[in-house]
């Protein structure tokens, strides 16, 4: 009888073949959890891209309308005064500014990698035709900023 045990052969995984899935796990959890995060802060970011966006727009319009820039819009009170943008729900924006046309909006609730740093929108405006782009910047790293 113990003979038939031993040539049915054991069932199951070796050491080897067990730590070997265990390493492949791990590399694969290595990769995966930086890109994660990485995906994570920049679906957090938009909702402070949206709401600068919102504004760019109103700036837009304003200039189109008076040809100058609105006196500097130092809160979100007085942006919603000036240029009727509502921000007063948007908690990951935790501070803005507006001077110039320049739109710099100061990030908080994120993550320690970006919390406190700021995201910047600059107007360009065309020469030949008054169109107006906006170029992105700020002290946020580059890899989260939008393109």
């Amino acid at each position: 009888m113990l003979r038939k045990m031993r040539k049915r052969g054991q069932k199951g995984f070796t050491l080897i073949e067990l730590l070997i899935v265990i390493a492949i796990i791990g590399i694969l959890a290595a990769i995966a959890i930086p890109m994660y995060r990485a995906q994570t802060i920049k679906a957090k970011l938009t909702e402070v891209t949206n709401g600068m966006s919102n504004i760019a727009s109103a700036l837009a319009a304003y200039w189109q309308e008076n040809e100058t820039w609105p006196t500097a819009c130092a809160s979100k009170a007085t942006i919603q005064t000036s240029l009727g943008v509502g921000l007063a729900q948007l908690t990951r924006m935790t501070g803005i500014d507006i001077t110039s046309g320049v739109i710099t909006a100061t990030v908080g609730n994120i993550s320690g990698e970006v919390d406190g740093r700021t995201l910047v929108m600059t107007p360009v405006i065309s020469a030949t035709d008054s169109s107006i782009s906006w170029t992105w910047s700020g002290t946020i790293p580059p890899s989260y900023r939008p393109r």
